[in-house]
């Protein structure tokens, strides 16, 4: 996609941000493809704590779920908050694997062909 900006024609791909907008619908940030705008340093500071959150609900849940909670059983209002949390955790983490796979740049030729044509056209045989 080509967006015009005041001084010069770029070429950038808009970015899903880790957050969406009051009515849940996803919010995307074009810019000239640098990393150096407030907006940008922003969604990365976002994405750092949300996976930071998500690693530490982990290490929660393997202590929760390893030894039966402690000292007494876990109870069915406990796994209910975890599994809560942890379905957050798992939006917010396949948000930011989805934004940062986007802007991944695709080489050249590998948007035309599917992954597997090598197996379809006998190669290797």
């Amino acid at each position: 996609m080509i967006y015009q900006s005041h001084d010069a024609t770029t070429v950038s791909r808009p970015r899903l941000l880790p957050w969406s907008n009051p009515g849940g619908k996803p919010c995307y940030l074009v810019s000239d493809g640098s990393s150096k705008s407030h907006l940008s340093r922003l969604a990365d500071n976002v994405e750092s704590v949300q996976l930071d959150m998500a690693e530490e609900l982990l290490a929660h849940a393997a202590d929760l779920l390893g030894d039966g909670g402690g000292e007494g059983r876990t109870t069915a209002h406990q796994l209910r908050f975890l599994a809560a949390r942890l379905a957050e955790a798992l939006h917010d983490v396949h948000r930011i694997a989805r934004s940062r796979g986007d802007r991944l740049s695709v080489p050249a030729g590998d948007d035309d062909e599917p992954a597997d044509a090598e197996m379809q056209t006998g190669a290797g045989q």
